[in-house]
Protein backbone atom coordinates (compact mmCIF):
# COMPACT_ATOMS: atom_id res chain seq x y z
CA UNK A 1 0.00 0.00 0.00
CA UNK A 2 1.60 3.24 -0.76
CA UNK A 3 2.56 5.70 1.95
CA UNK A 4 0.62 9.43 2.26
CA UNK A 5 2.19 11.80 1.09
CA UNK A 6 3.56 14.45 4.39
CA UNK A 7 1.99 17.83 3.99
CA UNK A 8 5.03 19.30 6.32
CA UNK A 9 7.60 16.36 5.79
CA UNK A 10 8.29 15.60 9.76
CA UNK A 11 8.63 12.05 11.02
CA UNK A 12 9.73 12.01 14.22
CA UNK A 13 11.98 9.43 15.55
CA UNK A 14 10.08 7.44 18.02
CA UNK A 15 10.55 5.58 21.19
CA UNK A 16 7.96 5.64 23.03
CA UNK A 17 9.53 7.24 25.67
CA UNK A 18 9.61 10.80 27.56
CA UNK A 19 11.61 12.46 25.45
CA UNK A 20 10.48 11.86 22.02
CA UNK A 21 6.55 12.63 23.01
CA UNK A 22 8.46 16.27 24.74
CA UNK A 23 9.98 16.57 21.33
CA UNK A 24 6.32 15.75 19.57
CA UNK A 25 4.96 18.80 22.25
CA UNK A 26 7.69 21.13 22.20
CA UNK A 27 7.30 21.55 18.14
CA UNK A 28 3.61 21.65 18.13
CA UNK A 29 3.48 24.22 20.35
CA UNK A 30 5.59 26.38 19.13
CA UNK A 31 5.71 25.67 15.29
CA UNK A 32 3.25 25.08 12.48
CA UNK A 33 4.48 22.16 11.12
CA UNK A 34 3.13 18.74 12.66
CA UNK A 35 4.65 15.33 12.52
CA UNK A 36 3.07 13.28 10.40
CA UNK A 37 4.70 9.83 10.79
CA UNK A 38 6.41 7.60 13.66
CA UNK A 39 9.50 6.01 13.15
CA UNK A 40 10.36 3.25 15.61
CA UNK A 41 13.38 1.00 16.04
CA UNK A 42 12.71 -2.77 17.23
CA UNK A 43 15.33 -5.93 18.13
CA UNK A 44 14.29 -8.24 15.71
CA UNK A 45 14.05 -11.31 17.75
CA UNK A 46 11.80 -9.72 20.50
CA UNK A 47 10.05 -7.22 18.55
CA UNK A 48 11.09 -4.47 21.68
CA UNK A 49 12.40 -0.79 21.68
CA UNK A 50 15.90 -1.38 21.49
CA UNK A 51 17.41 0.28 24.69
CA UNK A 52 13.94 0.95 26.25
CA UNK A 53 12.51 -2.73 26.52
CA UNK A 54 9.14 -1.41 25.46
CA UNK A 55 6.96 -4.29 23.45
CA UNK A 56 6.08 -3.15 19.84
CA UNK A 57 3.10 -3.76 20.41
CA UNK A 58 2.81 -1.08 23.22
CA UNK A 59 3.98 1.29 20.79
CA UNK A 60 1.32 0.79 18.12
CA UNK A 61 -1.17 1.64 20.57
CA UNK A 62 0.79 4.90 21.26
CA UNK A 63 0.28 5.56 17.57
CA UNK A 64 -3.21 5.02 17.22
CA UNK A 65 -3.45 7.03 20.50
CA UNK A 66 -2.14 10.10 18.57
CA UNK A 67 -3.66 9.06 14.78
CA UNK A 68 -0.09 9.04 13.49
CA UNK A 69 0.89 6.25 11.22
CA UNK A 70 3.78 4.21 12.79
CA UNK A 71 6.89 2.60 10.55
CA UNK A 72 8.90 -0.08 12.20
CA UNK A 73 12.56 -0.20 11.70
CA UNK A 74 14.05 -3.76 12.82
CA UNK A 75 17.62 -4.52 13.90
CA UNK A 76 19.77 -7.41 15.39
CA UNK A 77 20.71 -7.07 19.37
CA UNK A 78 23.56 -4.63 19.56
CA UNK A 79 24.11 -3.79 16.26
CA UNK A 80 27.12 -2.56 14.67
CA UNK A 81 26.96 1.08 13.23
CA UNK A 82 27.34 -0.42 9.61
CA UNK A 83 23.74 -2.59 9.91
CA UNK A 84 22.20 0.29 12.15
CA UNK A 85 22.91 2.53 8.83
CA UNK A 86 21.87 0.05 6.25
CA UNK A 87 18.48 -0.48 8.40
CA UNK A 88 17.83 3.74 8.61
CA UNK A 89 18.74 4.13 5.22
CA UNK A 90 16.14 1.37 3.86
CA UNK A 91 13.28 2.67 6.32
CA UNK A 92 13.65 6.44 5.84
CA UNK A 93 14.07 5.69 1.42
CA UNK A 94 10.31 5.35 1.71
CA UNK A 95 9.45 8.30 3.73
CA UNK A 96 11.89 10.14 1.48
CA UNK A 97 9.82 9.07 -1.60
CA UNK A 98 6.56 10.08 -0.14
CA UNK A 99 7.71 13.72 0.96
CA UNK A 100 9.21 13.47 4.81
CA UNK A 101 12.26 15.56 4.28
CA UNK A 102 12.96 16.17 7.95
CA UNK A 103 13.80 14.03 10.66
CA UNK A 104 12.88 14.54 14.20
CA UNK A 105 14.72 13.57 16.83
CA UNK A 106 14.44 14.08 20.64
CA UNK A 107 18.06 14.20 21.68
CA UNK A 108 19.39 17.05 24.69
CA UNK A 109 22.89 18.20 24.90
CA UNK A 110 25.26 15.12 24.22
CA UNK A 111 27.35 16.46 21.09
CA UNK A 112 28.77 13.55 20.11
CA UNK A 113 25.22 11.99 19.97
CA UNK A 114 23.72 14.68 17.88
CA UNK A 115 26.71 15.21 15.34
CA UNK A 116 26.42 11.00 14.66
CA UNK A 117 22.78 11.17 14.32
CA UNK A 118 22.89 14.87 12.15
CA UNK A 119 25.42 13.23 9.69
CA UNK A 120 23.81 9.71 8.93
CA UNK A 121 20.79 11.52 8.29
CA UNK A 122 21.77 13.81 6.41
CA UNK A 123 23.75 11.11 4.03
CA UNK A 124 20.11 9.84 3.20
CA UNK A 125 19.29 13.02 1.91
CA UNK A 126 17.03 14.34 4.68
CA UNK A 127 17.51 17.44 6.91
CA UNK A 128 17.65 16.39 11.14
CA UNK A 129 15.28 18.57 13.66
CA UNK A 130 16.24 18.69 16.99
CA UNK A 131 13.53 20.61 18.98
CA UNK A 132 14.83 19.58 22.42
CA UNK A 133 18.28 20.90 21.86
CA UNK A 134 20.07 22.74 24.67
CA UNK A 135 16.80 23.23 26.54
CA UNK A 136 17.05 23.04 30.50
CA UNK A 137 16.62 19.64 31.05
CA UNK A 138 14.66 20.44 34.77
CA UNK A 139 12.51 22.61 32.88
CA UNK A 140 11.43 19.66 30.33
CA UNK A 141 10.90 17.27 33.42
CA UNK A 142 9.03 19.84 34.75
CA UNK A 143 6.84 20.35 31.45
CA UNK A 144 6.12 16.83 30.94
CA UNK A 145 4.40 16.53 34.72
CA UNK A 146 2.90 20.31 34.15
CA UNK A 147 1.13 19.22 31.15
CA UNK A 148 -0.38 15.84 32.33
CA UNK A 149 2.12 13.52 30.73
CA UNK A 150 1.97 9.57 32.56
CA UNK A 151 5.02 7.69 32.05
CA UNK A 152 6.80 4.90 33.62
CA UNK A 153 10.57 3.82 33.75
CA UNK A 154 10.92 0.69 31.65
CA UNK A 155 14.55 0.50 31.89
CA UNK A 156 17.72 1.70 34.10
CA UNK A 157 21.68 1.35 33.64
CA UNK A 158 22.54 -0.14 36.92
CA UNK A 159 25.81 1.77 36.73
CA UNK A 160 24.06 4.95 36.90
CA UNK A 161 20.91 3.89 38.52
CA UNK A 162 20.14 1.47 41.36
CA UNK A 163 17.88 -0.71 40.37
CA UNK A 164 14.95 0.03 42.40
CA UNK A 165 14.10 2.86 39.67
CA UNK A 166 12.75 0.48 37.24
CA UNK A 167 8.95 0.23 37.22
CA UNK A 168 8.37 3.47 39.16
CA UNK A 169 6.36 6.13 37.88
CA UNK A 170 8.10 9.02 36.08
CA UNK A 171 6.46 12.44 38.48
CA UNK A 172 7.68 14.49 41.21
CA UNK A 173 8.56 11.77 42.98
CA UNK A 174 10.86 10.11 41.24
CA UNK A 175 12.91 13.42 39.79
CA UNK A 176 13.20 14.45 44.20
CA UNK A 177 14.58 10.74 44.28
CA UNK A 178 17.05 10.88 41.55
CA UNK A 179 20.84 11.18 42.49
CA UNK A 180 22.84 14.59 41.73
CA UNK A 181 24.48 12.93 39.20
CA UNK A 182 22.09 11.54 37.10
CA UNK A 183 20.05 14.08 34.49
CA UNK A 184 16.32 14.36 35.11
CA UNK A 185 15.65 13.54 31.71
CA UNK A 186 18.22 10.47 31.54
CA UNK A 187 20.00 12.45 28.74
CA UNK A 188 23.27 9.99 29.86
CA UNK A 189 21.32 6.68 29.50
CA UNK A 190 20.66 6.78 33.28
CA UNK A 191 16.78 5.43 32.52
CA UNK A 192 14.01 4.95 29.56
CA UNK A 193 10.54 5.27 29.85
CA UNK A 194 7.37 4.53 28.18
CA UNK A 195 4.23 7.31 27.91
CA UNK A 196 0.93 5.72 28.73
CA UNK A 197 -1.19 9.44 28.25
CA UNK A 198 -1.03 12.88 28.07
CA UNK A 199 -2.68 15.89 26.03
CA UNK A 200 -2.59 14.59 22.56
CA UNK A 201 -3.52 10.95 23.12
CA UNK A 202 -7.04 10.35 22.13
CA UNK A 203 -7.55 7.29 24.67
CA UNK A 204 -4.60 6.39 27.39
CA UNK A 205 -2.36 3.50 26.97
CA UNK A 206 -2.52 1.68 30.68
CA UNK A 207 -0.19 -0.73 31.44
CA UNK A 208 0.78 -3.22 33.56
CA UNK A 209 3.98 -4.89 35.03
CA UNK A 210 4.61 -8.77 34.29
CA UNK A 211 8.07 -9.34 35.48
CA UNK A 212 11.65 -7.89 35.31
CA UNK A 213 15.11 -8.97 33.66
CA UNK A 214 17.61 -8.17 36.24
CA UNK A 215 20.58 -9.48 34.63
CA UNK A 216 23.09 -7.84 33.23
CA UNK A 217 23.64 -3.93 33.33
CA UNK A 218 20.05 -2.78 32.02
CA UNK A 219 17.62 -3.70 34.25
CA UNK A 220 14.27 -3.64 32.36
CA UNK A 221 10.52 -4.13 33.32
CA UNK A 222 8.18 -6.36 31.65
CA UNK A 223 5.13 -4.37 30.21
CA UNK A 224 1.82 -5.14 28.32
CA UNK A 225 -1.75 -3.08 28.24
CA UNK A 226 -3.83 -3.60 30.71
CA UNK A 227 -6.73 -6.09 29.67
CA UNK A 228 -4.20 -8.21 28.02
CA UNK A 229 -3.42 -11.57 28.85
CA UNK A 230 0.20 -12.05 30.89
Amino acid sequence: MALPRSEDGLVLMWSGGKDAMLALDVLHSQSPRRVGALLTTVTADEERVTMHGTPLSLVERQADALNLPLHVMRVPPQPPNEVYEARLEAALTPLLENGFSTVVAGDLFLDDVRAYREALIESVGATALFPLWGRDTTWLAQRFSMRGYRAVVTAVDTTQLDSSFVGRTYDDSFLEDLPDAVDPCGEKGAFHTFVSDGPPFAASVPVAETGRDTTGRIHTVRLRATGEDA
